[in-house]
């Protein structure tokens, strides 16, 4: 018994360990990225990890493997960020709630995202976990402006369009953009992200004679002259 026992803490004991190993790599890694290192060898992985070259591939099959892993931490740190947003209500404040949190989402994924669009070429995982990614943000903007797709919209078509041009107004390319190559801060940033989304709905929305008559009736035609 107390053979089996100490066995038992020993494997334990390893199994601890190699699970802190694999912490650590997977953090290195994306502290690296986060730096701006989007391809970062093994080799520095393994210094900022504190561990050996040798580690890195017994904890990890391969390369992909440990982006793979990453990408997963990298969704719980963002998840922490996200909290459910309004549905109902006025359209200014679930409007303005909407950008506060995609702006601050897109702002912490940013770096990670950017190494994992260099990666999803060759690898399928990858691809796969930032295709999922999209269509949850996608899915954010039907439930937050459910009300106006609904409403603005005179049939599917024009529903999905409005729906691909709100997406697309809060993606991270659009992000990445005001970003990166306009040179626009943070908050410089989320106000054109604010301004183009209230624009895009501006631009759907029936006017108020429109809406007496039905969604954007037609006026009525002129009687022809005798």
């Amino acid at each position: 018994m107390a053979t089996e026992t100490a066995s038992d803490a020993g494997t334990d004991g390893r199994t601890a360990r190699a699970a802190r190993t694999r912490d650590a790599v997977v953090e290195a890694l994306l502290s690296l990225i986060d730096e701006g290192d989007v391809r970062p060898p093994a080799r520095r992985v393994a210094e900022r990890a504190g561990v050996s070259l040798r580690s890195v591939y017994v904890h990890f099959d391969d390369l992909e493997d440990l982006y793979c892993a990453a990408a997963k931490r990298q969704y719980r740190r963002i998840s922490a960020l996200v909290v459910t947003l309004p549905t109902d209500g006025p359209l200014d404040a679930r409007l303005r709630a909407f950008v506060d949190q995609r702006a601050r989402v897109l702002e912490a994924g940013a770096p990670v995202r950017r190494a994992g669009l260099f990666h999803a070429v060759t690898s399928p995982t990858l691809a796969r976990v930032m295709h999922v990614s999209r269509k949850a943000g996608r899915a954010e903007v039907e439930k937050v402006f459910g009300t106006e797709l609904d409403t603005y919209a005179r049939d599917a078509t024009e529903r999905r369009h409005l729906l691909a041009a709100l997406t697309t107004a809060a993606s991270a390319a659009t992000w990445e953009t005001l970003r990166e190559h306009e040179q626009l801060g943070i908050d410089d940033a989320a106000a054109v992200m604010h301004d183009m989304l209230a624009a895009i709905l501006a631009s759907r929305r029936p006017r108020t004679a429109a809406r007496r008559g039905g969604p954007r009736a037609r006026a009525a035609p002129r009687r022809a002259r005798g």
